[in-house]
């Protein structure tokens, strides 16, 4: 059955939770949720290699400099939407250079030039993931793309533009957010590898202020009014952290998960590790209702009427390892990017699976 493109664009305005972490032997990981109520039929984890063609503004005639299809530089590993293309849209991946990052949705705040700038290339914003992975080594250079060469346009995809912003991080340890607002094009360069959705970046720092009494040492023997208070439990340091699934929250406990969560001493458990943190800002079906979903249509037969944690993605720079969970199946998937680099095939791995058990006799 043909799948409606509404659905599949639709699946761009998911919420979402990201982080940048390090393994003590120096790898570089990166993982993000994708919570949402809905995952478009065609979604998938795709594998595309060098020279694959793909476009930046798919309904629109080209505006500005450059062509609507070019082609990759580097292969690319993520979970995307086949739209009919040769290329997906990646919601978010890794490339043989060890780029990883992704899209978050930003709403209420995102805001994209409508006015064209014949010196730089008009990208639509579902399609900044793929373009970035497609053309950048690292995040020095998805930085000067930003300054000197991309226009982020308001070019719609089948009949929609998703309200979005983004973060990357690469194999030295650097990370940038990239939003695009009324007032302008805002890079955080040297970010602390963290990100939710709305408000900004910078606020979310900001807000960080209000819960610097967060720590990982409990708290010790206290006297009140000549009240003598002796500790009788463990986790009195972390008192006052946000447990809520609100955007604020997610972004202040995965920061603080981030600073004293004990980093895996290998890949192996740093990936570990890191499924374990994203479990403490994932949302467990049923707990975030939607307002309003619509009628349920056959081609959305996986609609429901509240956000959840749809999968988890973990990849590693320095292996090229992209792994993968879903909220039905907890077993932790993986594909190795450098046999596949080898093969040099366009290759696509189920994302959904159904759940699988351990069963000892």
């Amino acid at each position: 059955m043909e799948v409606d493109h509404k659905e599949k664009v639709a699946c761009m305005n998911a919420g979402c939770s990201a982080v940048s972490w390090e393994t003590m032997d120096g790898k570089h990981l990166w993982g993000r949720n994708f919570d949402f109520n809905r995952l478009a039929k065609g979604t998938n984890v795709f594998f595309i290699p060098a020279k694959t063609p793909y476009q930046i503004c798919p309904e629109e005639e080209p505006t500005g400099k450059g062509d609507r299809e070019r082609k990759t530089i580097y292969g690319i590993i993520g979970i995307g939407v086949s739209l009919s293309l040769d290329c997906p849209i990646f919601y978010e991946g890794m490339n043989e250079e060890g780029l990883m990052g992704g899209q978050l949705y930003y709403r209420e705040f995102a805001d994209f030039s409508q006015k064209t700038n014949e010196e730089r290339t008009p990208v639509a914003p579902p399609l900044l993931v793929t373009y970035l992975l497609a053309t950048c080594r690292d995040v020095g250079e998805v930085a000067r793309e930003m300054k000197e060469n991309i226009q982020l346009a308001m070019q719609p995809i089948f009949g929609s533009v998703p309200p979005l912003h983004w973060m990357f991080t690469d194999k030295q340890g650097r990370s940038i957010v990239i939003e695009s607002r009324k007032e302008g094009l805002f890079l955080y360069e040297d970010a602390m590898g963290v990100l939710t959705n709305s408000p900004g970046y910078d606020w979310h720092c900001t807000n960080l202020l209000n819960y610097m009494h967060i720590r990982d040492e409990d708290y010790g023997k206290r006297v009140i009014n000549s009240h003598v208070l002796n500790p009788c439990f463990s986790g009195s340091g972390a008192l006052g952290l946000p447990g809520d699934c609100s955007s604020p929250s997610r972004f202040v406990r995965l920061a603080f998960l981030k600073e004293f969560m004990q980093k895996g001493r290998n890949e192996e458990e740093g990936v570990a590790g890191l499924f374990h943190m994203m479990g403490h800002v994932s949302f467990p079906a049923g707990l975030v209702k939607v307002g309003q979903i619509g009628e349920i249509t056959e081609i959305e037969e996986g609609l429901v009427p509240y956000d959840y944690t749809v999968y988890t993605a973990v990849m590693c720079a320095e292996s090229l390892s992209f792994y993968w969970t879903t909220y039905e199946n907890q077993q932790i998937r993986c594909v190795d990017m450098r046999t596949l680099l080898q093969d040099r095939r366009k290759r696509e791995f189920p994302l959904k699976e159904k759940a699988e058990f351990c069963r000892l006799s």
